[in-house]
């Protein structure tokens, strides 16, 4: 059996988050990396940083620093910038099942966010969005992804990989669960990535998401082959199912967890 098909570990997720402390940001020299690879990813939108703050090509100055959250939830609910990257995402590894609250990728600083991407609430990301040609040979359905920094590109790259797989994927692609929508994440007030134009559900049939679980042993599952993770990684995009709560339909554009330099506006 292919690796990423049918893995399945039973942990017991109800609660796991609560109480939990939360991941460290990281610091110094490490820090410093982090934030350059954020500069390159964005280079439309970010000067530079001298790893206190972040400078915006429009004369913005946004603090880098964590607000020291208490618990893993508050590392979700008010990250700062430094704990975008405090889990290392590990594109292009095995698909292993993730350790207990490894979540590479969920914490997402909302300011940060909107002012890359717009705030959906407020009418700013539509505007933004572009037509892309989802599997040209195998779907031709057309949907909208973000055109700013490169994400509608790399997603058009990821299409251009997936459609020449052969044809005993095409049901973990189609038909897609969709792309933007304005709305928070479940149980949440936070903006979903779906809500900036950024992230692709694809089907979920073949998909498994942690809060779908039955009762309280919320045991990690994936059916999501190899293939169409590394497709996607290649191209900027982080995986929902390298997360502890996992959501293996879905997949975001992050090239400042990737390493990846994105194309310019």
């Amino acid at each position: 059996m292919r690796a990423g098909i049918g893995i399945v570990v039973a942990w017991v997720m109800a609660g796991a988050a609560l109480g939990e402390p939360a991941p460290s940001a990281p610091t110094g020299p490490v820090l410093d990396a982090a934030l350059a690879a954020l500069v390159a990813s964005y280079p439309a939108a970010l000067m530079r940083s001298d790893g206190t703050e972040l400078v915006w090509r429009d004369g913005t100055r946004m603090q880098t620093g964590t607000s020291h959250p208490k618990s893993f939830e508050s590392w979700l609910e008010a990250p700062g910038i430094a704990d975008m990257f405090a889990q290392p995402y590990p594109a292009q590894a095995p698909l292993t099942p993730p350790a207990l609250n490894m979540d590479p990728g969920r914490a997402r600083p909302a300011a940060l966010f909107k002012k890359l991407y717009g705030d959906c609430r407020a009418g700013e990301v539509t505007a933004q969005l572009v037509d892309v040609v989802w599997l040209p040979h195998k779907s031709g359905r057309t949907i909208k992804f973000s055109g700013r920094h490169g994400a509608a590109d790399r997603l058009r790259a990821v299409s251009a990989r997936l459609d020449a797989l052969p044809s005993r994927f095409d049901g973990f692609l189609m038909p897609l669960a969709g792309t933007y929508v304005c709305r928070v994440i479940a149980g949440t007030q936070r903006t979903s990535a779906h809500g900036y134009g950024i992230a692709i559900d694809l089907a979920v049939k073949r998909s498994h998401y942690w809060r779908w679980a039955l009762g309280g042993e919320r045991a990690y599952r994936n059916e999501t082959p190899p293939e169409i993770v590394a497709a996607f990684e290649a191209e900027g995009f982080i995986w929902g199912g390298r997360w502890s709560h996992f959501d293996t339909m879905h997949f975001e554009y992050r090239p400042e967890l990737i390493g990846l330099r994105s194309g310019r506006d």
